[in-house]
């Protein structure tokens, strides 16, 4: 058996909000929400995969940085100075404001949060 990623959900306050942040900083299309006429809207990844986010207004996220999601990129320093241009706070996994850290493995990685608060990750593990 194989398996890929197909989407990630999360409950968002406010659906246009979570929108602008996603294709802002990802650079990700809106792409049709094919399986119900619920105001969820739907953005694509470059390779197909996608991130559904489903409006929840009275939401109050409670996670911490070990709950997250990674994205990986093979353009990490460029990446990182478009969250600077955004003015999108950064850290490493130690909590040290715009510091990039390094794993054991070489992979260098960054967390930040969206407007929910849920924690992203993005590294260079490509």
């Amino acid at each position: 058996m194989t398996f890929s990623l197909n989407h990630i959900a999360l409950s968002v306050q406010d659906v246009n909000q979570s929108i602008d942040f996603y294709k802002k900083v990802f650079q990700l299309q809106e792409i049709e929400n094919t399986a119900s006429n619920s105001k969820t809207r739907w953005l694509s990844f470059e390779d197909g995969s996608q991130l559904h986010l489903i409006p929840r207004p009275e939401l109050k996220v409670k996670t911490n940085k070990a709950v997250h999601f990674a994205l990986s990129t093979p353009y990490f320093e460029a990446f990182i100075i478009h969250l600077n241009n955004l003015e999108v706070a950064y850290s490493d996994w130690k909590n040290t404001p715009n510091k990039d850290y390094i794993r054991n493995d070489g992979v260098l990685q960054v967390y930040f949060q969206d407007p929910d608060g849920y924690w992203i990750e993005v590294n260079n593990a490509v």
